[in-house]
């Protein structure tokens, strides 16, 4: 006869992570269980600290085990986070980062830097180890983002150390020229200054490296998709037409590249600009809709003055719609990358 150990075991095996489609158990989500005085206790360790499906994992592991299994008459679950880690990163790269995902848009001025910004402290305050690399190298906006106009980086041992700010670990050209100097730079230039940001910084460990390209399909995007291996990209559109055109060629020059493209972000949303535009070419694409971010005061503000609007203003429209972004771009990274088969699995350790 099996223990009870095993028949709790068994039941929760039939437990489905809800994105992943795989029972938990054969994820190796499930950790340090024990049953004492007919409650079993035990730790799901979720894909991602920014995951929005705790209660849907309690009332599934409730479902599964109060009732079902003889002697157990509750269930207590702890959390912990374990992001998986892209074997192709920990190949390649000196730097122990699970993931690396590139923020694009096919023309300046879709709000592509506050996507990114907002997006990272969002990750940042649900427990992540974030970094952020600023990679539109001529015309740099995260130093502003962060009110960091004044900030520059410190050199220890030919490393130079990333800014905090929010939880969030920075680089940026921003950091290392003054405002009113042009940055100027030919392709090759710029493919050296993103490996730098990458190879020369003393990141840490890193579950989520978020990089902000500039707009378009030339040399930037290019230079980091052919250097490192992207787990995914995001594409941020506003809702009019000609920003969803030009949206459609920077997905189509990343599967070009073989990078997956995680999803589709509208941002600016609302009366002035519209809205749709950017479910419709998801939908048109057959990629994810990531959601819409609508357009507001407030998150201008936030830009402008170096206070992201996810953590200013969290409970304003805006600060809940990029919080929700946030736990829809983690599970899509989780997805993407448990599904594929260049992945550590979450129990890796190294």
């Amino acid at each position: 006869m099996s223990s009870i150990n095993e028949q709790v075991m068994a039941a929760l095996g039939k437990v489905i992570e809800p994105e992943l489609n795989r029972d938990i158990v054969s994820l190796d989500m499930v950790r340090d269980l024990k049953v004492a005085d007919r409650v079993a206790e035990f730790t799901i360790v979720l894909t991602t600290p920014a995951c929005p499906l705790k209660d849907v994992f309690i009332e599934r592991c409730e479902d599964a085990l109060v009732g079902k299994v003889a002697g157990v008459e509750a269930i207590r679950i702890n959390w912990d986070a374990q992001v998986p880690t892209d074997r192709r990163i920990h190949g390649r790269l000196d730097v122990p980062m699970n993931s690396i995902v590139a923020i694009a848009s096919g023309k300046g001025g879709v709000g592509k830097s506050t996507v990114a910004t907002n997006l990272a402290v969002c990750l940042a305050e649900a427990g992540a180890s974030v970094g952020l690399i600023d990679a539109d190298i001529l015309n740099p906006n995260i130093p502003q983002m962060f009110g960091l106009g004044s900030g520059r980086p410190k050199v220890v041992n030919d490393k130079m150390q990333p800014l905090d700010v929010y939880g969030v670990r920075l680089i940026s050209t921003g950091f290392l020229t003054t405002p009113d100097k042009p940055m100027i730079m030919r392709g090759p230039m710029l493919h050296s200054a993103i490996r730098q940001f990458f190879t020369d910084v003393e990141w840490g460990r890193l579950d989520y490296m978020i990089v902000d390209l500039p707009p378009g399909t030339g040399d930037a995007p290019l230079s980091l998709a052919q250097s490192f291996p992207l787990t995914g990209s995001v594409i941020v559109t506003q809702p009019q037409n000609v920003a969803v055109s030009d949206a459609i060629r920077a997905a189509a020059m990343f599967e070009q590249l073989q990078v997956p493209v995680l999803g589709v972000v509208e941002n600016m949303s609302g009366a002035f600009f519209g809205s749709g535009g950017g479910e419709k070419f998801a939908e048109s694409r057959g990629f994810p809709f990531l959601g819409r971010i609508p357009l507001s005061a407030n998150v201008r503000e936030g830009g402008d003055y170096g206070r992201p609007v996810a953590i200013h203003s969290g409970k304003s429209e805006a600060g809940r719609a990029f919080r929700q972004l946030s736990e829809v771009v983690a599970a899509r990274i989780s997805v993407a990358m448990l599904q594929g088969a260049d992945v550590i699995p979450i129990n890796f350790v190294g």
